[in-house]
């Protein structure tokens, strides 16, 4: 398939935005691949829509800079992707494997269309996995303050030019000043257990009050802990017969599973963080 232009934009609900779009698209003569749009209403103000939209196009000349400059002077919000740039991805871990291993393999394979650039641990368990695949691994301990741990990984991030930053079990709580330099490029996942066990031993406060469903939540990463917009959500239902370790090894899975999800939903440019704190997600 021909390289393609990604267009994801938003703007209060009006008629004629979407034949505004198509036509500039039509009139460089590019074909539209897909289309997708979505408008959402506020419960408080029925009358006021929101509107998003996703297209697909192919890439030709002169059509780049003639959307951006309609799109601006209509005061849409948008984003522009070119689908010959991979997102450039680093992986962050502490000891747990899984979720870090299903984003490697996704990508090795291609099943994610993006490129891990880099890999930073607090912990060194998972260097042999990361550089097996030809990803440089850096150990970043957490023994010294915040601003310095903080300070040399976002400095393996520039130097790694990244676009995006995977929470792939990473126990560590980022700063604002950390996050706000990835404004919607963080993605974490935890259990969805949340709020209701936290702390140490989710699944074994889990088991001892009979859980019946085991599932994970993946998010954008915000200033406000475990509150940001949610990507993906999954459960899968337990009984009384799973014990701890059960849970845990059920719980692994969906975990890396959503985790992936997530991931791809954002590599691809399916998603749209809304001026809330929800996101728009065209699967």
């Amino acid at each position: 398939m021909k390289d393609k232009y990604i267009l994801l934009a938003s703007c209060k609900d009006q008629v004629g935005i979407t034949n505004l779009i198509t036509g500039i698209i039509s009139k460089h003569g590019s074909n539209i691949l897909h289309l997708d749009h979505f408008t959402e209403y506020d419960y408080d103000n029925s009358d006021e829509g929101q509107l998003y939209l996703r297209f697909e196009f192919e890439k030709v000349n002169g059509l780049k800079a003639a959307l951006e400059s309609e799109l601006e002077q209509k005061n849409i919000d948008f984003e522009l992707f070119d689908s010959a740039l991979n997102t450039k991805i680093a992986l962050f871990v502490s000891k747990e494997d899984h979720a870090f291993n299903e984003i490697l393999l996704r990508v090795e394979r291609g099943e994610i269309p993006a490129e891990i650039v880099c890999a930073v641990g607090n912990h060194e368990d998972n260097r042999h996995f990361a550089e097996s695949l030809g990803v440089p691994f850096y150990y970043v301990p957490s023994n010294e303050p915040k601003e310095k741990v903080e300070e040399k990984m976002l400095a393996i991030c520039d130097d790694h030019e990244v676009d995006l930053i995977v929470l792939a079990k990473y126990m560590q709580i980022l700063s604002d000043d950390f996050v706000n330099h990835y404004k919607d490029r963080i993605i974490n996942i935890h259990h969805s257990f949340l709020p209701s066990f936290i702390g140490a031993n989710p699944y074994k406060q889990a088991w001892k009050r009979g859980v019946k469903f085991v599932g994970a939540t993946s998010h954008y990463v915000t200033a406000d802990l475990d509150e940001g917009p949610i990507i993906e959500q999954n459960v899968i239902r337990v009984n009384h017969r799973y014990d701890v370790k059960s849970l845990k090894k059920i719980g692994r899975h969906v975990e890396a599973t959503v985790l992936a999800q997530a991931v791809e939903y954002h590599v691809l440019h399916k998603v749209i963080v809304n001026h809330g704190n929800k996101t728009i997600v065209f699967d």
